[in-house]
């Protein structure tokens, strides 16, 4: 291999995953082989995803398309199939990419018959890979089978195994998420993944693209022995929130609604309890099982790179570590991702790259700049040699990996919550809308967060006097000037990353004629 060639891609994603949930990074939370991972590449403590829940992130992601131009808003909003990918254009130098996990891609319906099977479900794949094994929150079938295998016995909900079982000792006392799942660690879908990807790498010789996907610390929170003891809930803090509900639910009427949803039985997958209004050692232990997912995880992530270093494929393979988007774990008494809050879209990345161009910023940490997953598209691509497509809202970061300082970079970062139901029409209702005006766009940088809705009223954080983001400063007369600024910075984010199309493109007399050009 020669200092500018990079003959494998492994891009590892998690889903749910908080961005400062790295002892790395400070956190009490134990991640050893992620943190040796950052100490031979490169940590970027302000990256953020472009939008909520699962399947749109991971199209910002794959796609390095803002959501007001891939427009997949919402688990089971169709991707529109004329949208290029990571994958696909990695096939255009010869990858064969390769899924052990999920992206949540709903299929476009346009050409298919009603009764497609692929038209009911949002767990369908980003085009152009191949798929190992699928293992999401609605698939699991070879996990399944494995189980079996093993003689497990799987509830008549095949998924109900994730939950932890009732008749654990002290879950009476030391809360609900402490009891593990039905299943050992070497047993559990984390482990299933990592043995799929060790596999893979063991078999196949380069170049190779895999993606491998992991759904934890994805809720249900219920980590399997030894990991459900990892941390004691009585060394946890607990979440930063306002004093009650009513006075948290004070700062919007779409957190009121947020928050009244977040009381409902079942509103968090895998708790059948109202988890809004836990007692505090519910929630101490909930968060501790949270923990407990993310170390389970950082485990199995050092197997796999174990195995990259065993066959001597580990300075050959361009490293990749990210989430979809993060997790409220009780902030602002929700649970979940939705909204504007940081705890729902600040997440991790860490790049490991074994060209020697590299050298300059191992163990180093990008804490001066924000990033976007929309990013992460166009860095592969170009630390690969490839040019990115004008699709791309995102940029490289190739020249933070070489330890250099881009001419021009973003002072802000930026995402969307688009909170139509289309099922219920709940938004929808609560506040006399169109689907099309339950939409949130939150534009955030070092000084201050502005939320924009189309029609409810916005919200300003001054962040450097109110980081935990509780005072709204958006009718304060001294922001006035504050929210026209960010008001106006949005409107050019806008009007500088709508989707090009053809616009970029002019038909004449000599014939076509296309401008390549950076948005920054």
């Amino acid at each position: 291999m020669t200092d500018k060639e990079i003959r494998n891609i492994l891009l590892i994603t998690v889903d749910q995953w908080r961005g400062e949930c790295l002892s790395s990074a400070g956190h009490m939370v134990q991640t050893p082989n992620l943190d040796k991972l950052a100490s031979d590449g490169l940590a970027f403590r302000k990256h953020y995803t472009q939008c909520v829940p699962c399947g749109p992130s991971r199209t910002s992601l794959l796609t390095s398309m803002y959501a007001m131009n891939h427009r997949h808003v919402s688990n089971g909003t169709p991707l529109d199939a004329t949208f290029t990918n990571i994958a696909l254009e990695a096939r255009k130098k010869g990858y064969e990419p390769t899924l052990y996990g999920y992206t949540d891609t709903p299929v476009d319906p346009r050409g298919r018959d009603k009764n497609d099977p692929d038209l009911k479900t949002y767990c369908g794949v980003m085009p152009g890979f191949k798929v190992g094994s699928l293992v999401s929150e609605e698939m699991a079938v070879d996990w399944f089978g494995e189980l079996e295998a093993k003689g497990y016995q799987l509830p008549e909900n095949q998924f109900d195994i994730t939950i932890g079982q009732n008749d654990y000792p002290d879950v009476e006392t030391r809360g609900l998420s402490y009891a593990p799942p039905g299943y050992d660690k070497d047993s559990s879908d984390t482990a299933f993944i990592a043995d799929k990807l060790i596999n893979y790498i063991n078999i196949h010789k380069d170049p190779w693209f895999l993606h491998g996907v992991f759904l934890r610390p994805h809720p249900p929170l219920f980590a399997p022995e030894p990991y459900n003891t990892m941390y004691n809930p009585e060394d946890i803090e607990m979440p930063h929130r306002a004093k009650d509900v009513e006075t948290e639910k004070a700062q919007h009427p779409y957190l009121d609604f947020a928050l009244d949803n977040m009381a409902k039985v079942g509103a968090y997958m895998g708790h059948e309890e109202n988890v809004r209004d836990l007692p505090d050692h519910e929630i101490r232990q909930m968060r501790a099982a949270y923990y407990g997912l993310i170390s389970e995880v950082d485990d199995q992530i050092g197997r796999v790179i174990q195995a990259l270093k065993d066959t001597n494929q580990y300075d050959k393979t361009l490293i990749v570590f990210t989430s979809d988007h993060a997790e409220q774990l009780g902030d602002h008494w929700l649970w979940g991702k939705l909204g504007y809050f940081d705890e729902s879209c600040h997440i991790p990345l860490i790049i490991r790259d074994p060209r020697k161009d590299a050298n300059p910023s191992r163990g180093q940490v990008i804490d001066n700049h924000f990033t976007e997953s929309v990013d992460i598209m166009p860095t592969v691509l170009d630390v690969m040699g490839m040019k990115p497509p004008m699709q791309c809202d995102g940029h490289s970061l190739r020249p933070f990996i070489e330890g250099n300082e881009p001419d021009k970079w973003r002072r802000e970062v930026h995402w969307e919550v688009d909170f139509r139901d289309l099922k219920t029409y709940k938004a929808e209702e609560k506040f006399g809308l169109t689907s099309d005006q339950c939409v949130m766009t939150i534009i955030r940088d070092d000084n201050y967060k502005y939320v924009h809705f189309t029609t409810l009223p916005p919200l300003l954080f001054d962040l450097k006097k109110n980081p935990d983001e509780t005072v709204n400063r958006a009718e304060d007369p001294d922001y006035t000037s504050v929210v026209l600024s960010y008001t106006q910075k949005m409107l050019s984010w806008r009007q500088n990353y709508v989707a090009r199309r053809m616009s970029h493109i002019q038909l004449t007399p000599d014939g076509v004629l296309e401008r390549e050009y950076s948005r920054v």
